[in-house]
This record gives C-alpha cells, structure tokens and sequence, in this order.
C-alpha cells in the first residue's frame, strides 16, 4: 500500500466528529484542475470545490461505466460510500454548469495507486 494523503478543506459547516475517513484509491492527480464557464472574469465567478475522490468516481462510473459495486472496489470503499460520493459529485458538477460557477478540483481523501 502506500499512505494515504488526506487534503482536508476548512467547512464552517462540519465538526468533524465520527468515524475517520477511509482512505480511496484513485487512479492519479488530475492534469487540470479547473474549469470555467467562458467569457466572464475570474473575478466574478463563484468556485464550486470538487474533491479528487469525487472526481475519480466520475471517471470509473460515468466516463469508464462500471457499475458501482466495480467501481467502489477499485477506489477499496463500500458501494454505500461510493453512491454517496458520486451523488455529492454530481450535484456539484451540475450546480457548476447550471448556475455558471467555476469548477476547482482539490482535495480529498485519497491515495494513488495502480491498483485501479
């Protein structure tokens, strides 16, 4: 195995009290990590943050196919947790389109691995 790099992102929202986070497994560090509707300053954009784990479950069901129960092996995290990532994914993809916002990818709770 290798060790796990958690990128934890300040939420005002959350105590972070429970269980800690298991470590995902992810393919590797994506090459871009931001998108931007066209046309309008970075200065008048709202972020949308899309975490590495979350992403990764975008390309292994969405852009790869696999079932979750597939994709949740490969990424070592149970089917529940990976329907939850990928729903909280798509949620944040689609608000970023819809409403106009940027897309940053950072973050997460992940490992590399070759594995995947």
């Amino acid at each position: 195995m290798g060790i796990c790099l958690i990128l934890y992102m300040k939420n005002p929202h959350k105590n972070n009290v429970g269980r800690p986070q298991k470590c995902r497994f992810v393919k590797n560090s994506p090459e871009i990590t931001y998108y931007k509707p066209r046309g309008i300053p970075m200065s008048d954009l709202q972020e949308v943050i899309l975490t590495i784990d979350e992403l990764e479950s975008i390309r292994l069901a969405d852009y790869k196919g696999l079932y979750h129960e597939d994709a949740a092996e490969k990424m070592g995290i149970s089917r529940q947790t990976f329907g939850r990532i990928i729903a909280s994914a798509r949620k944040k993809i689609s608000n970023g389109i819809i409403n106009g916002k940027a897309i940053k990818i950072e973050g997460g709770n992940y490992n590399l691995s070759n594995r995947i």
